[in-house]
């Protein structure tokens, strides 16, 4: 569905969700396979310390993965939760523009978006792990609007 333009390009409004394998974008799939090939430092410390196999809570996270017309740093399908690390060059003005229409795409396909900045990476690694673990523990809990299938209970069994 046809959602409006930024600078003359056309934007989808598309929910990621299974059927679309959480709008992923195959087109970026080259260039994801040379950022994984070449992350930061604090990229594969994060991926390290924090998120490869199922370290973080049990949760699949993937690095550099295309989605929608971007490619998020980590990505978990099962929480739509993609984290970013952001070195120097996103405190410029023009890049932290992107960040900032990037978030929100990603948002209105209904992901949550978490930032670091390569710093706190680096120098503050358990802070990064426990503010993620809070964010899964956030995302983990049933939305009222969307409540649990039927049969499960978060209830008493009855008498």
């Amino acid at each position: 569905m046809l959602n409006g333009s930024i600078e003359g390009k056309e934007i989808l409004k598309m929910d990621a969700d299974k059927t679309n394998h959480y709008a992923y974008n195959k087109k970026l799939q080259p260039l994801a396979n040379k950022l994984r090939k070449e992350m930061t430092k604090a990229e594969a410390c994060l991926w390290k310390y924090a998120l490869r196999a199922g370290k973080m809570k049990g949760y699949q996270f993937r690095r550099q993965r295309p989605v929608l017309r971007y490619i998020a740093d980590f990505m978990c399908k099962e929480l739509k939760l993609v984290i970013e690390v952001d070195g120097l060059t996103h405190q410029y003005e023009e890049i932290s523009e992107k960040d900032r229409q990037k978030k929100h795409d990603l948002e209105q396909a209904g992901f949550k978006v978490i930032r670091f900045t390569d710093e706190e990476v680096l120098k503050n690694m358990n802070g990064v792990i426990k503010a993620i673990e809070s964010v899964v523990e956030e995302r983990e809990k049933p939305h009222p609007l969307n409540p649990p299938p039927a049969g499960d209970s978060y209830c008493c069994p009855p008498p």
